[in-house]
This record gives structure tokens, sequence and C-alpha cells, in this order.
């Protein structure tokens, strides 16, 4: 038995099965509350529970089921209408225009079936007295779905024409079917201005802004306007997201994936809802998703990941080419049946256009952790078995390495390896072989000593001495690189000592020559900062030698790029040591040199970690603006050559600057770059949920709430405090709290302040524990939980009581007594606890002497005088006697006499929060009978606002309020 034995109860449990999560179960449950209606014998009860079955179906990936409950309620009004109170009869010819979207959604069921029910649709609303609008808009349905568009504008335009009633959907679903239209028509801007009341929130409903959000993802792509279908991505499918029935919606999302290079986001969707490839209740959400699938499997093919694992139907594994195979055929199946019930080809086309879009955007950073999806690189290409493959052009690839070499251009190591590569089993001079492992070493790292030492042998081979020093004297610094200093300081000093004299016998160039001293320089430089042997004299070692080069070249580099480079480099290490030494302004000139002498010769990429350490300077001058130019210029110098890692890092200090100084769009922009450059740097656990942890602050600094929420989600799985520290956990579960708190979330609010709040228990200062205790609260009250708001209000009052912040207890007690109100502590209960707070806070303020401390705990105790007499006034009950109810306001009124007297001490400060409590008495001695009184409280409003400002919204309604109660008072003491 389900414990259902009268009415009421039916409605009560139909009521709570409204609540659940859209699906299956709940429509189980309909079917459960039906049977138990069947057996209560009263008519309206089972035609209740009809139109809860029929509401829940519709709601749900089992649309097919409608059709049933329906046709049982059609026959139950045809045969007895008087059963039917108003409101069914309203909900059954509401639910006629479900009926017409069903049937269309329904390919097994003949279109000649659903124009007699349009026809039907419209008689039964002429009956009724309905206006035609309704009948319009679903005749348009029928024609834009099967293509007919000279029917569907004329439908449209008598839609619009027809005038609204109670039959009428909603405004924010008509200008979603209306904004689609548009799009439908090619008309993209005016889709979104149709639906920009909805994107405002102007206009709501149980599934809007949600379709709105979605449909408006393409369009805003095709105008260019990428950052808006973003936030519309993050803030509609967080709303689509829990809703079974909107599969339509959800597969719009996963297009905008597949359309913005977001293949790995489409992937995690269809991971989300493997049930949406198979449910079959509704055939043409069922026909949108499969399409998108497969326009998102053609993507991953057409990258070279057609043989990747990905989320299919259950019951096997699909790599992305079975997949797209398997979804198009399906897709093509069912749009085929439609077309056939429909007698037109329309449906198959908008499906196959649908499925051949191309991308919108190349690359759409969206904030939120994803794995990256990488094209393999393309298999050598093998030689045709008809000719030979012809043969590369070696002279030309070595020319254009060496080029890129000369002239120190980024790839000149890829350009040399790929030159290897061509000449492999060609016969080369000694001094193209030395280059070639010169330049393998350099790409080798740690591992490059003994390819170093080889180049050394080649050019000694090919008579070139000085660059065999130089090459060894390379092979030395990578030594030190690999943390073995001294062994690499005592390598290269057989090489330095020999390539000074060569040079003073002019068997060596100047370039060869800078060579050496540069690697023994950097040597020298390694150990000032490892220090390792703890010699005394690294500084001074290492400046000798950075001066030595610089006296070499200096003057005589005749425009020779690498040995400007040589110059530049030694002016970074003249600043480092600066910095070392602690003169941060010479280091900043110094590092300023090098930069321009970088630029000005061409080699913009080179300044990058310069102008990096220029900002890092001047952030420990707390010089803001310098920081922000080094940044910028950073990013612009090093244009697309900056390593990935470097990119993010770059960003996210350009995002925490430009935040600094209130410009919250470009700091999240900033941000929201940081986050994608350290995904695809690997760092998405480090870097990366650190960017998406300040991108979330940003967002929500904004009031885009929905967005931050996504982001911070995706940031709080790789926060670690080990590495980010616990501060920046608790701030991300806070700033979600809030999120969530804003979005109506309160439920999920309280959990992420108490998360928060339970890292911050131990910390030593318990100021923030205090706080999120207390925003715990608030949203335990808001989730309709008062106890557990009662247990984290109290939890809250004894950490402000042990910080000795009084606002923060008096606050947690009067929240309590407006809980207690409503629990079985009752009005007495209530009227200890705001008692309570009464007295701390004046206790307080009179401890407080004079000064801001007094003042703001004036505005605290007045506020509290002002909440108990709401309290005192709202705790007595409709039914109480009227000597009850006489004392109670009478009570009320004493605290709001008092608010007013301890605002009147803040005088114009507390203007507002005076005429306020004003008028609040004044109502009260309205109805204790006492008009004359309240007209000498309104009359004081309106004194204390003559001459003020009518623009100020607050003065025209306290002044509206006061003459409407002067006119009752007046009229009272006529009578």
């Amino acid at each position: 038995m389900s414990g259902i034995t009268d009415f009421d109860a039916l409605r009560r449990a139909m009521a709570e099965n409204s609540e659940r999560p859209e699906g299956p179960a709940r429509n189980a449950r309909a079917e459960q509350l039906l049977a138990d209606a069947e057996r209560l014998d009263i008519p309206l009860a089972v035609i209740e529970a009809l139109g809860h079955q029929l509401k829940v179906y519709n709601y749900s990936s089992e649309k097919d089921k409608m059709f049933v409950p329906f046709a049982r309620l059609l026959r139950m009004w045809d045969e007895r209408p008087e059963d039917f109170d108003a409101y069914e009869t309203h909900s059954l010819h509401w639910v006629f225009k479900w009926m017409s979207a069903g049937m269309l959604d329904q390919p097994h069921i003949p279109l000649a079936s659903v124009e007699r029910w349009l026809a039907e649709m419209a008689h039964r609303y002429r009956l009724a007295g309905y206006s035609e609008r309704a009948v319009h808009a679903a005749e348009f349905s029928v024609a834009a779905h099967i293509g007919e568009l000279d029917r569907a504008e004329r439908a449209y335009a008598a839609w619009l024409a027809a005038d609204r009633d109670d039959m009428a959907d909603c405004h924010a679903c008509e200008l979603h079917g209306q904004g689609g239209w548009q799009v439908r028509r090619g008309r993209d801007a005016e889709a979104i201005e149709l639906w920009r009341p909805v994107l405002a929130g102007e206009y709501t409903c149980a599934h809007e802004p949600h379709t709105v959000l979605a449909s408006s993802l393409a369009p805003l792509l095709r105008l260019g306007r990428a950052e808006q279908a973003r936030a519309h991505h993050l803030r509609g499918f967080r709303l689509v997201r829990p809703m079974e029935s909107m599969r339509g919606a959800y597969a719009d999302h996963v297009e905008f994936c597949a359309l913005t290079g977001n293949e790995a986001r489409g992937l995690e969707l269809l991971a989300e809802r493997p049930a949406y490839f198979t449910d079959t209740g509704q055939p043409r959400s069922r026909l949108d998703f499969l399409a998108v699938v497969t326009l998102l499997m053609d993507r991953m093919t057409e990258l070279g990941l057609g043989g990747q694992r990905v989320p299919g139907p259950e019951g096997r594994a699909w790599s992305a080419g079975e997949l797209a195979a398997h979804a198009r055929a399906k897709a093509l199946e069912l749009a085929a049946r439609f077309d056939r019930r429909n007698g037109t080809s329309y449906v198959g086309e908008r499906t196959r256009t649908r499925m051949a879009q191309r991308p919108l955007v190349e690359r759409l950073p969206l904030g939120v952790r994803t794995a990256v999806v990488r094209s393999p690189a393309p298999p050598a290409p093998a030689a045709a078995p008809a000719a030979p493959a012809a043969e590369p052009d070696l002279p030309a690839l070595l020319a254009e390495a060496r080029r890129l070499t000369d002239t120190l251009r980024p790839h000149a190591v890829e350009a040399w390896a790929a030159f290897a590569r061509a000449a492999e089993g060609a016969e080369l001079d000694a001094r193209t072989r030395a280059e070639i492992a010169d330049h393998a070493a350099m790409d080798r790292g740690p591992d490059g000593v003994e390819l170093f030492e080889r180049a050394a042998e080649l050019y000694a081979e090919a008579g070139d001495a000085g660059e065999a020093l130089a090459a060894r004297a390379r092979a030395a610094y990578v030594r030190a690189l690999s943390g073995r200093i001294a062994e690499g300081l005592a390598t290269v000093a057989g090489p330095y000592d020999d390539v000074l004299a060569l040079y003073a016998e002019d068997a060596t160039g100047l370039r060869q020559t800078a060579a050496v001293l540069m690697s023994r320089a950097r040597i020298l430089m390694r150990r000032l900062y490892e220090d390792h042997d703890g010699a005394p004299d690294a500084a001074p070692a290492a400046e000798r030698a950075v001066r030595e080069l610089l006296a070499l070249v200096d003057g005589r580099t005749e425009g020779d790029v690498r040995l400007i480079s040589r110059l530049a480099e030694g002016r970074a290490m003249l600043a480092q040591l600066a910095e070392h030494s602690g003169d941060v302004d010479a280091a900043a000139g110094l590092f300023r040199q090098a930069v321009d002498r970088y630029v000005d010769a061409g080699l913009p990429w080179f300044a990058v970690e310069y102008e990096a350490r220029l900002a890092a300077l001047a952030h420990r001058r707390d010089d803001m603006a310098e920081a922000e130019r080094a940044l910028r210029a950073a990013l612009e110098h090093g244009g697309p050559y900056v390593e990935a890692v470097g990119r993010a890092q770059l960003h996210l200090q350009l995002a925490e600057v430009v935040g600094g100084r209130g410009e919250l769009r470009e700091a999240a922009e900033h941000a929201l770059e940081a986050a994608h450059w350290a995904d695809e740097a690997a760092q998405s656990g480090t870097l990366g949920s650190w960017a998406r942890h300040q991108l979330g602050g940003f967002l929500l600094r904004q009031g885009r709430f929905a967005e931050a929420a996504e982001v911070l989600e995706s940031a709080l799985p790789d926060l670690r405090a080990e590495t980010h520290g616990e501060g920046a956990i608790v701030q991300t579960q806070w700033w979600l709290g809030d999120c969530l708190s804003e979005l109506g979330e309160h439920r999920a609010a309280a959990e992420r302040r108490l998360q928060a709040a339970e890292i911050a228990r131990h910390w030593p200062e318990q100021h923030d524990h205090a706080t999120l205790a207390h925003l715990a609260a608030e949203s335990l009250g808001q989730a309709g939980l008062p106890a557990e708001a009662e247990r984290a209000y109290a939890r809250a009052g004894g950490l402000w009581r042990s910080l000795g912040d009084v606002h923060g207890l008096v606050r947690s007690l009067r929240a309590r007594a407006w809980l207690a109100l409503g629990d079985a502590a009752g009005a007495d209960g209530a009227r200890e606890l705001m008692t309570e707070a009464v007295r701390e806070c004046a206790a307080a303020r009179e401890a407080a002497g004079d000064g801001p401390a007094r003042h703001r705990l004036t505005f605290e105790l007045a506020h509290t005088h002002r909440q108990f007499g709401d309290l005192l006034a709202r705790s007595v009950a409709e039914e109480a006697d009227d000597d009850a109810i006489r004392a109670a306001f009478e009570d009320a009124l004493s605290q709001i006499t008092l608010a007013i007297e301890v605002f009147a001490v803040q005088a114009g400060e507390a203007l507002h929060e005076r005429t306020g409590a004003e008028l609040a008495a004044g109502w009260l001695e309205a109805d204790l009978g006492r008009p004359t009184a309240a007209a000498l409280r309104a009359r004081t409003v309106l004194e204390a606002y003559a001459g003020a400002d009518e623009a100020d919204r607050t003065v025209r309604e306290r002044r509206a309020e006061a003459a409407q109660m002067l006119d009752l008072a007046t009229r009272q003491e006529e009578d």
C-alpha cells in the first residue's frame, strides 16, 4: 500500500513527485498515484492524477506516453464536464498544445491525423471562447516542420496578430519559437534581438531561458560573437544538465563544442547522457542528438582521431569513426521516416546540412577543464609503388637551416632535424655533419653532452678549431645545467684558454670566441644561484666573466645578430647580478637595455624572459603600471613562439595585475587564456586549476554567476593544499557558494560553505571560519532546513563571541530568533533570542566610547530594535484573541519606537531607515485604532523628505506610502 487514503494526501504526494528530478522514476510514481486516485472513487482525484501523469510524461524522455492519459481525460470531459473544476478545465485545454507538438514528434503518426488534430483543437478553443493565437502557433509548428515555408509564414503572421489570452504560451516560450523561425530564415541578428528579454531574465519559465540559451549558440558564433556564445554555453548547459526532457537543447551544446574546437568537452557531454543515444520516447529530439553526434565524430575523424575510443550507446565499445557511421545511419533513417510521413524531403535536407557544418571558430577556450584532444603526428608518406618519391632538395634544406641559425630565427633546430632526415644515407662533409650534431645536441637538453662533444670532433675535422671549442664549451654548460657545476667549470677552462689564444693569433673569429666566453659566463651565473660549492667569490667571478664578454663584443657587432644577442644577454646577466646584490633599480635599467637590444635587432622573442623579469621587479616596487606594461610587452614580443606554459604564466600574471585595478572583464579574458594554455601544456592540475580559480573569481565579481560556478566547479578537483594552499581551496568553495546562492541553489551553496568552514576551522585566525559558518546558516535557512540552519547560526554565534565581533554575534542571534518563530521554540524562544541580541549590542555600544565603533554599533542596535518589532508583530497567530493581538502590537510598537529614537541619533545618515521605521510604527498605530498617532507619523515622514530629490526611488516610495497612510488615518478620524 502507498499510504494514500484521502484526496489531500494524494495532492501532497503529487506535489512532492513534481519536485523530483525528471525521468522514469518520477513517471513510475505518477502511474502509482493514478492507481491510488482511482481507489479513492473521487472523479476530480482521478482527473488531477491523470493531469499529473500527463505533465511528468511531457517533461521526460517518455513523451510518447502522453497520448493515453490525455485521451482518457478528454473522454471524461466529453462525458461529465461538471467533474472538472476551473483549474482542471484550463489545464485540459492547455495540454491540447502538448498533444499537437507531441504528435508532430512521432513519425508513425500520419500527417493527416496531425492536421485533423489541429482542426479539433481550433474547434475546442472556439467553443471554450479562447483566442486562436495558440492554434496559429501550432499550425506554424506543423508547417515549419514539414517545410511548407509559405504556409509557415502565414501562420506565423496570424500567430503574432492574434490576441494573447490564457491559452497562449508564456512570453518566454513564444519568443523562443519566434526567434527560432528567424534563425531558420537566415536572420540570426533578428533572432538574438527577439531573444534578448529572455536572455536578460525578463521572461522565464520552467524551460526558459534554458532553450533560448542553447538555441542562441550557433547564431552567435555565426555573428562573430564568440565570447557571448561561450557565456551562453556555460550558463545554459548548467540549466539543461539536470533536465532529462531537454535532449534537443543538450544537442545544441554538443554542436557548439564541435563548432568551436572543444571536441573533448563534447565527448564529456556525450558521456553524461548515454541514454540519449537510445531513448525513443521523442524521435525528433533523438534525431537532433544523433545529427550532432555525427558532426562531432566526423570532426574527431578529420583530426586524425577516428580510432580514439568515445562514449556511445551502451553495450559495446565505440571508436569515433564507428560512432560517426552508426549515428549518421540512425539519423538519416529517422529523418527518412519523418520525410515519408510528411511527404517532403525537408527534414532529411536539414539533417544533412547540420551534419556537414564546418567549425565556426578554430579555438574558443571555455575556462572549464577538459582533456586536450591532440591530433596524432601524420605518418611519414610511403613511396608510391608506381613511381619513386621526388628527391628532396638537399641544398635548399641546408641553406634554409643555416639561414635560420645565422639569423637566430625560431625553429632552426627543427630545420636541421628535417635536413638530417632528408640527407640520411647521403655523403656529407664534416662541417655539415658537425652542424647536424650541434643542433641535435641543442634539442636533447641534459642528454646533449655527447652530441656536443661529437660536434666538436667534426668541427675540428673540418678545420674550424674555434667552433670546435665553442661546441665543447656548450657541452660544459649542459653539464652545469644538470647540476654538475664544478665539472662544468673544469671542462670549460680548457676551451676558454684555447679560444683566447686562437683569437689573439687571428686563428678564430669573434663569434666563436664570444660563444665560449658566453658558455663560461652562464656556468658562473649558474654557480651563483645554485652555490653548490659555497664559493665566496661566486658573484665577483660571474661579473668579471660577463664584463669580459661585453668588452670583447661591444662595438664590434657590425649588425651581426648573433653578436648583438651576446651583448643583450650579457646586459641581462649584469641585471641579474644587480638584482642579486639588492640593487633593484639598476637591475631594471639593465634588463631594459637587454630588451631594447633584442627588439632593435629584430629578435623580440628573446626579450620575453627579460620583460617577465622586469614585471617581477615592478611588483617588488609596487609599480603595477610598469608590471602591466612589461607583461603585455612580453606577450607581444613572444607572439606564437612562447611555449604554452610561458603563455599561461604571462596571461595569469596579467590577469592578476589588470584585475587588481578593477578591469574585471579583461582580467577574466587573460585568466581564460591562462587556463587554456595551461591545459595545452599538460599543466591542468597545477597552473590550470589556479587560472580557473582566478577566472571564477573575476566572473563572480562581474555578476556572471552561472559561468563562474561552472569554472569554479571545474577547478576544485585539481586544487591541492600542498600545491595551491588551503586558502585557495577555501576561497574557491566560498566563491562557489556565493554563486550557487545567487543562482538559487541554496542547499548546494550550504554544502560548499560548510566544506570551506571545515577547512578554516583548523586555522589559527577564526574570522573566516565564523563568516563561512554564518553564510552556511543563511543558505540552510533559504533551502528550507531550519533545524540545520539553527545549528549553523549557533556555531557562528559562538565563534563571533570568541572573536569579540559583536556585529556578527548580534546578527546570528537575530537570525536564530526568526527561525525560532517558526519552530517548536515559538514566540517565547524568539523573544528571548532577540532580547539577547539587543542586550549584547547595547552593552557593546555603551562600552565603545566615542568613535567609529560606537557609530557602527548604534546602527546595529537600531536595526535590532526594528527587527524585534517586526518579529513581535508577526509572532501572534491570526486566530489569537483581540487582547493577545493588541498586546503583541503594543510590544512591537515599543521596539520600533526605540529603533526610531536610535536611528535619529545618526541624523541624516539614517534617514531612510528612520522613515521606514516611522511608517511601520504608523501602520501599527492604525491597527491599534489610533488614527491621530498614525497621521502624525505619516506627516513626520513627509516633512523628513521635504525638498528631497524625486529621482531617488526610496524617496518616492516613502512619500507615496506616507500619503496613503495619512489618507487612511484621516478617513478613520472622520468615521
